[in-house]
């Protein structure tokens, strides 16, 4: 679940797996799941800043897209601690399977 919090949650999470001796396919998965959302999220935030640049008006879309990036991760949070194995709404299958930890 911390994994999904911080790009700091997900490097503690990341190395924990690491270092353990059994490695979960529940961990493994919202590993997966949590990068994804991260990257998804620093990207579309890139994107949208240099949108607001140019087009003031498409700020309400930052907000709304910022909004959407935190029910995802709260989707997240929630999915890994009911120990489920299944993707995020919306964007979750373009994460599956992309990440080899």
């Amino acid at each position: 679940m911390i994994g999904y919090i911080t790009i700091i949650g997900w490097i503690i999470s990341y190395l924990e797996y690491k270092k353990s001796t059994e490695k979960s396919a529940l961990v493994k998965y919202h590993l997966g799941q949590s990068l994804g959302l991260i990257i998804l999220s620093i990207v579309l935030s890139i994107v949208i800043s240099v949108l607001v640049n140019f087009i003031p008006a498409i700020s309400v879309v930052s907000m709304a897209l910022a909004l959407l990036t935190l029910v995802l991760l709260l989707m997240g949070v929630i999915a890994a601690s009911n120990e489920a194995i299944k993707p995020l709404p919306v964007v979750g299958k373009l994460f599956e399977g992309k990440f080899d930890f």
